[in-house]
């Protein structure tokens, strides 16, 4: 895997977490991206997430993000506005951890993208030729770790927590304007 020139901490790979890449995505309304999972029973219908997806052998994670957005929704009609610090990481619970990729992974370790979407809503399209998820709405920041199955709560704590102060300027060139 390569590292982006834009991510100057180094990646110690543990081979227990898949490698992946998430992408909270942004609206002119400063509203966040979030999808409800195609594969989730109806006990948890109203669990959504962001996009997010793995990073292919010797693949850029920001090429992995912007691939995995076509692949999810659609389109990759974003701009890059900032790159999480540190790669994050969340554990499975154990039930899904022996049911995902053969039971290889404990876990995902992510690099995470703030990206604003250039696009028109109707180029959002989640039926893609492998459909992930069945619905999407735009919700407001600080809406994202309620909205998230527990197992990933605290690392969109973390995200809402790293990403705030750009959304928190971005609010206000809007009001600028």
């Amino acid at each position: 895997m390569s590292l982006s020139p834009t991510n100057n901490n180094l990646l110690v790979h543990d081979p227990f977490y898949r490698l992946g890449v998430g992408m909270m995505v942004v609206n002119y309304n400063c509203q966040i991206l979030v999808c409800q999972r195609a594969d989730m029973s109806q006990t948890q219908m109203d669990a959504w997430q962001m996009p997010q997806g793995g990073i292919d052998f010797d693949e850029d994670p920001l090429a992995a993000a912007l691939r995995e957005l076509k692949e999810e929704i659609g389109t990759a009609q974003v701009s890059v506005i900032a790159e999480a610090k540190n790669w994050l990481s969340y554990d499975f619970p154990e039930e899904l951890a022996k049911a995902l990729w053969g039971g290889r992974f404990v876990g995902q370790k992510q690099k995470w993208y703030l990206l604003r979407y250039e696009g028109y809503e109707s180029e959002i399209n989640l039926n893609t030729a492998h459909p992930e998820f069945t619905a999407y709405k735009w919700v407001d920041l600080e809406q994202l770790p309620h909205l998230i199955v527990d197992f990933k709560r605290d690392l969109y704590h973390k995200l809402v927590a790293e990403f705030k102060p750009h959304i928190r300027a971005l609010k206000q060139e809007q009001a600028d304007k």
